[in-house]
């Protein structure tokens, strides 16, 4: 076989040790959401070697979706760690063969604390199983690695099911995508999901103009404004919203008589308007669902405080 068939075969070796968990599903797992939805502290998570890598990504994946958790070497443990450990957290060991010498040896200090174990492992008659308060199975058949000796489908398996584990506490927690914003503020999402109206709103030299201005003069101040729009305004009250797209069309459709017309002729009465406080992701909602490219951000008044357009959005 040449590197891609290895690929292929790899790809499909992984693919059907995580499918095969869904047999191995048991009210185990309901009972380890139950424990860490119910968690009053931290969820531990520990392991050892490429068990403790995945550990680490399981307890990152856990902190970001709202269950608090961090990963903790058990080899750590036995100089001074286990200090950071109280009886409202919750353990979760992870070790393939589920006999790991120095995961079995922070066990009995776990016991002794009273705090509850969540084992994953691939050998439910391990001790690891045995002493756990419940256990999750994530054996599978063979490893990806043709010699079935690296951990390769297992260590797939295992994250996978620490995936189910945060997918089952998000969905329990009702979390929604501004909590995960909170979690990742610096991020492309967290910036989206954060930024209000009033963040990135325009809020000088709006194009205001009062409804009985003649069109041809209100195509001088549309043009000034660059935003393609003009904003209709009696007493300090918006009435209306005209755009270039209006404009054109009323060019086409009056012709001579354009220079006539108003831009109360031709304005919207009820433009999109939004408070300051609005979300980015739901000022992008409205445009796509209106098919607009700008809305008007308004106080509860409607005094017009700033325009937000669709390039705005684009953070």
């Amino acid at each position: 076989m040449n590197s891609r068939e290895y690929a292929i075969q790899c790809f499909k070796d992984e693919a059907e040790a995580v499918l095969g968990l869904i047999p191995q599903l048991d009210s185990s797992f309901d009972e380890a959401v139950s424990l860490m939805y119910q968690c009053r502290g931290k969820v531990i998570v520990t392991g050892v070697g490429k068990s403790g890598h995945i550990g680490a990504k399981i307890a990152a994946t856990l902190s970001s979706t709202g269950t608090p958790s961090f990963f903790i070497n058990p080899l750590d443990v036995f100089h001074g760690d286990l200090g950071v450990m109280t009886t409202d957290d919750v353990v979760l060991a992870i070790s393939h063969s589920g006999q790991t010498d120095e995961l079995l040896r922070f066990i009995p200090m776990v016991l002794h604390m009273h705090i509850p174990i969540i084992g994953m492992s691939g050998n439910t008659e391990s001790l690891l199983a045995k002493y756990a308060t419940c256990h999750l199975n994530v054996s599978v058949s063979k490893e990806a690695c043709p010699m079935n000796l690296a951990p390769t489908s297992s260590t797939m398996a295992q994250l996978a099911m620490g995936d189910a584990l945060a997918i089952a506490l998000m969905e329990k927690r009702g979390f929604q995508p501004r909590d995960f914003a909170q979690f990742h503020p610096g991020g492309e999402l967290g910036k989206r999901l954060l930024t209000t109206a009033q963040d990135v709103m325009r809020r000088d030299e709006l194009p205001v103009l009062p409804p009985e201005m003649h069109l041809g003069q209100a195509i001088i101040l549309v043009s000034k404004g660059k935003l393609g729009l003009g904003i209709a305004e009696v007493e300090g009250r918006i009435v209306g919203l005209i755009t270039d797209g209006d404009i054109r069309r009323a060019m086409e459709k009056w012709q001579a008589e354009f220079f006539d017309r108003t831009v109360s002729d031709i304005m919207t009465r009820t433009p999109k308007t939004v408070r300051p406080e609005t979300k980015i992701t739901e000022i992008q909602r409205i445009m796509n669902r209106y098919k607009v490219h700008s809305v008007l951000v308004t106080d509860e008044e409607q005094h017009l405080l700033g325009v937000v357009d669709h390039y705005a959005c684009e953070i």
